[in-house]
This record gives structure tokens, sequence and C-alpha cells, in this order.
């Protein structure tokens, strides 16, 4: 786009309320200035076009030819302009598209809804749960909520929201007789998340311990509950718990708590960076991960994030 050469916009002000009234005074009682002030601007836009704007009688102000196409076509810029300011703060907030990680979307962001339908009623959003990491991808959706290292991506804002560390649970039966044997008792596997049990027994010290066989599941979320039927010990994320420790139908367990270098972000493009709606997901969804409310809703046992003596 060409560059615009454009008189000062006070001066183009100051004549279209003039022409508008015909009068300098009345101009400068509008504007909060001084007649004085007011013809000084004129004159210096009359001087820029090198033509009389109005022609100055006894019994007032007279608009030349040039001066009533002037003031036209001043009157139909500034309205545009008020229009297009008005409507910037009238306009109703865009429905969002946000793609989310499964397991985060049913144990967090699912119980946080209300409250954000409460604070935000004119928030609209459609979610696209998955548990595939490559249908996540920012490009696809106005915001993403995903599994991410949180370090800077060029084109990419990424919120961390929470962090993501591993914790085994089970059914509250399985530890009637004290600590499980974990060379003994079934391991349940989530097939998004295949490492989890070697990660997790390397770090608590029971490195000699296999994590051949066992069931798998598509699903965190699935492994979890079939812990909760009995099936077996499960993997599960500490930072979304909460739901499945408020049913009490599982328990931790063992403290020892395994962290890792991911993160559930909220990522989505640079250039969205301004969007109304996707700024107020954003403040809210980092305002509640920035409170605590993970740690306070999960009521985990004492963590142990050293190796097992």
């Amino acid at each position: 786009m060409s560059w615009r050469r454009l008189p000062p916009l006070h001066a183009i002000r100051a004549f279209e309320a003039a022409a508008r009234h015909l009068s300098m005074t009345r101009a400068a009682e509008e504007l909060g200035l001084t007649p004085g002030a007011v013809s000084r601007h004129v004159r210096a836009l009359e001087t820029q076009l090198g033509k009389p704007l109005f022609l100055r009688r006894a019994t007032g102000l007279v608009l030349t030819t040039a001066g009533a196409a002037l003031a036209e076509a001043t009157r139909e810029g500034l309205d545009r302009i008020a229009d297009a300011v008005s409507g910037v703060k009238l306009r109703r907030l865009r429905r969002l598209s946000v793609g989310v990680y499964g397991f985060f979307a049913s144990r967090l962001l699912l119980p946080l809804w209300p409250e954000l339908r409460a604070a935000h009623r004119e928030l609209e959003i459609d979610l696209h749960t998955s548990t595939n990491p490559l249908d996540l991808l920012p490009s696809r959706y106005d915001a993403v909520i995903a599994v991410s290292d949180a370090a800077p991506r060029a084109g990419l804002v990424t919120h961390p929201l929470v962090a993501i560390a591993t914790v085994p649970v089970c059914a509250p039966r399985w530890l009637k007789r004290g600590p499980p044997d974990f060379a003994a008792v079934p391991l349940l596997h989530a097939r998004p998340r295949p490492d989890d049990w070697r990660r997790w027994l390397d770090h608590a010290g029971f490195g000699a311990v296999s994590t051949q066989g066992g069931s798998s599941f598509e699903s965190i979320g699935l492994a979890i509950e079939a812990a909760a039927a009995g099936l077996g010990l499960a993997m599960a994320i500490e930072a979304l718990l909460a739901p499945d420790l408020a049913r009490r139908k599982i328990v931790v367990a063992h403290p020892t708590v395994r962290p890792t270098r991911r993160h559930f972000v909220l990522q989505y493009e640079a250039r969205l960076a301004d969007d109304p709606a996707l700024t107020v997901f954003s403040e809210f969804l980092r305002a509640r991960a920035n409170s605590g409310l993970v740690e306070r809703q999960a009521g985990l046992p004492d963590r142990k994030c050293a190796h097992r003596g």
C-alpha cells in the first residue's frame, strides 16, 4: 500500500468543525480549543492546499467551492472513522475453534467450563479433542492445548499452563497389604505415552522391574478407568488427577512423582495475538493455571521427586 500524503489530522478536525458550524468560535467550543487556534489550523490547511477554504465576511463564514468539496469529504471520512471505532468497541467476540488434548479437556478444561461461561457469556468456543499430537497443530485451529516443551517457536505464541509429571495410581484394594510390588502387579499402559512406566520405574529406583506385558489402552483416561476397575496399576499425569481422586475410585500407588520437561501449553499463531476472543480465552486459562488451582484441586500426598533410597 502506498504512503498517504495527508495534512495534519488536527487541522482536518478543526476545518471540519468550522465548516459544519460556519463559525470558528463554535468549532473552538466543540473541540476545546480557542478560536484563534482553530483559525490558525484552518489557515495552515489553506496554505498547504494553496486555495482558500472560506470566504470571511462580516456576516460570517462562507465555504468556497474547494472548501465545500473538502468539507463533504472530511465529514464522510471522520464519520467512517467514528463508526469503525464504535464497531471495534461493540463488536461481538467471534467464535473460536480450539483443538485440545483429550485428557486435558476431560480432567481440567471441562470442569472449568461453567466458570468460563459465567465469566464470559459472550465467548463461544468449538472444542475438538484428540490424543494424536499431529491433530493438534496451531495452523488447523485458532488455538490448541497440546503437549510441548514450551520452548519459543517462530511465528507461534506459547503459554505454558501446567507442567507434566507422572505418578502411578491404582484401586484402593491394591494397597490394603501395603505398598505394591511393581514386579508382581499388572502394569496398565496408555498407548499415547508408551514410555511412562519405564521412565517412572527408573526414576523411582525400580529399574530392574520389567514393563513387558500388561493391558494397553488407547488413552490415559481409559487406563485410569481400568485401574479403578481393579485391572492393575496405571501411570497418570499428576496435574490432571483431581477428578479421579475426588471420586475415590483410585489412589496414588506410590508417592514418587517423576517430573518431565513437558507442559500442557496453550499455543496459537502470532498473527492472532491481538484477537479479542482469543485474548479472553488465553487470559482466563493462564489466570487459572497461575492461581495454583491445579495443585489445590489435586489433593495429592506429599511428593517425592528424588530416587528411592
